[in-house]
């Protein structure tokens, strides 16, 4: 095993677990009081950058958000018409 090798796989590990830590902080805000729908895809975009499941998954969170967001302006449009 070269240093070339040994390198990458530490710094995929050091993400992986950097990545991991947030992602379950992230869980852990949802039933505490902080900010779990920021905290959760910041952990995601750090695996992203190595990991493809993690921008696959980080893909979906942003279209389910776009989605719910889309869904609460058309509620409120809809409210202030009535």
């Amino acid at each position: 095993m070269t240093l070339d090798i040994l390198y990458k796989q530490i710094k995929r590990l050091a993400i992986f677990l950097i990545g991991i830590s947030i992602v379950l902080i992230g869980c852990v805000l949802f039933f505490t009081p902080g900010p779990a729908i920021i905290v959760i895809p910041i952990g995601l975009a750090i695996l992203a950058t190595e990991f493809i499941w993690a921008k696959k998954l980080l893909k979906k969170f942003k279209e389910a958000t776009l989605t719910i967001s889309q869904t609460a302006k058309d509620a409120l449009s809809k409210k202030k018409d009535l």
